[in-house]
């Protein structure tokens, strides 16, 4: 594409939007024009004394992304778990996946 027919692309923030809480993943799938994921909330039910406590995870938010939007997501989601790592926050210590050839 050359210059001449580049968009620019401005941000305009909505204040009006809310925010959306999540405490869990429940899944991310991507069908090969979309990645998928399902944010949820953990909500208790109310305490029973003989009972083991229970809870529900609700579906809080369904967001869906377009391959460049995963990706750039991806990117900086590392950046920021790179980030906390050095920093002493957070701890990884799940190993990494094999590369299937």
């Amino acid at each position: 594409m050359s210059k001449k027919n580049q968009i620019q692309i401005r941000f305009e923030d909505r204040p009006e939007l809310s925010e959306t809480f999540a405490d869990s993943l429940q899944s991310i799938d991507f069908d090969g024009q979309a990645m998928r994921i399902v944010l949820c909330t953990t909500r208790y039910d109310a305490p029973k004394s003989s009972e083991t406590p229970t809870a529900a995870r609700i579906p809080s938010c369904r967001l869906v992304l377009t391959p460049n939007a995963a990706l750039k997501l991806y990117n900086k989601l590392r950046q920021i778990v790179s980030a906390l790592e050095k920093a002493g926050a957070v701890t990884n210590t799940q190993t990494p996946p094999q590369t299937v050839q």
